[in-house]
This record gives structure tokens, C-alpha cells and sequence, in this order.
């Protein structure tokens, strides 16, 4: 049980951290395109790489590890809406930025995800 409210309380964390973040990139850049939600792979992916290589450096709980990776993280990043939009996008004809969501999704959070080990990396070890 203690397990479930570690992640609920990670969730509930990271839930409200998409929401700004998406918020801004939405309203910095405008709706024509899923910023929001590129915005919140990206930064997720980059901090689920560095804090990935952080906890792996330090000693912590495997509950805090919950809250973090399947809590925070989890509710952060939105692969979900990233698929229903870029379908959405197909279905609206819009055959090049569908395109261009789903290759800015994936080669933009792998490539964070990367950045995050390296930074750590550099400015930690």
C-alpha cells in the first residue's frame, strides 16, 4: 500500500509540472502544433536520463525511486497524448506534421535522455 501512495504522490507531482510546462510552450509558441507536448518528452526525457544516472551514483529507497521514475516521470511525459495527437493529425490530413510530430518526439527525447546521462556525467563525476 505504502508503495501505491509513493507513486500517487509522484503522479500528482508530475501531473501538475506537464500541465505548466505544456501551459507555456502552448503559450510561448502557439497550437498549430503539439508544442506542449514535445516540450514535456523533451524536458522529461533529458531529466529522466540524468536523474536515471544520479540515483544509480547515490543510495536510495526503491520507494523513492517509485515516486520519481513511475510517479513524477511517469505523469510528466506524455506518450499518450503524443500518439492520439499524432493520429489526430493523420486523420486531419495533416500528413507532414504528423510526420514531423512523430520524428521531433522520438529523435528529440532520445537524444534528451542522452544529454541527461552526459550532463551528469560531466558536471557530477
Amino acid at each position: 500500500m505504502i508503495k501505491l501512495i509513493y507513486i500517487a504522490t509522484g503522479g500528482a507531482i508530475g501531473a501538475v509540472l506537464r500541465y505548466a510546462t505544456s501551459g507555456l510552450f502552448y503559450a510561448l509558441m502557439g497550437t498549430n502544433f503539439p508544442y506542449g507536448t514535445l516540450s514535456v518528452n523533451v524536458i522529461g526525457s533529458l531529466l529522466i536520463g540524468f536523474f536515471f544516472e544520479l540515483l544509480e551514483q547515490t543510495t536510495i529507497s526503491s520507494d523513492m525511486r517509485l515516486l520519481i521514475f513511475v510517479g513524477i516521470f511517469g505523469a510528466f511525459t506524455t506518450f499518450s497524448s503524443f500518439s492520439l495527437e499524432t493520429v489526430n493529425l493523420f486523420r486531419d490530413g495533416e500528413i507532414m506534421l504528423a510526420t514531423a510530430n512523430i520524428l521531433l518526439n522520438n529523435v528529440l527525447a532520445i537524444g534528451g535522455t542522452i544529454l541527461g546521462i552526459l550532463s551528469y556525467k560531466y558536471f557530477f563525476i
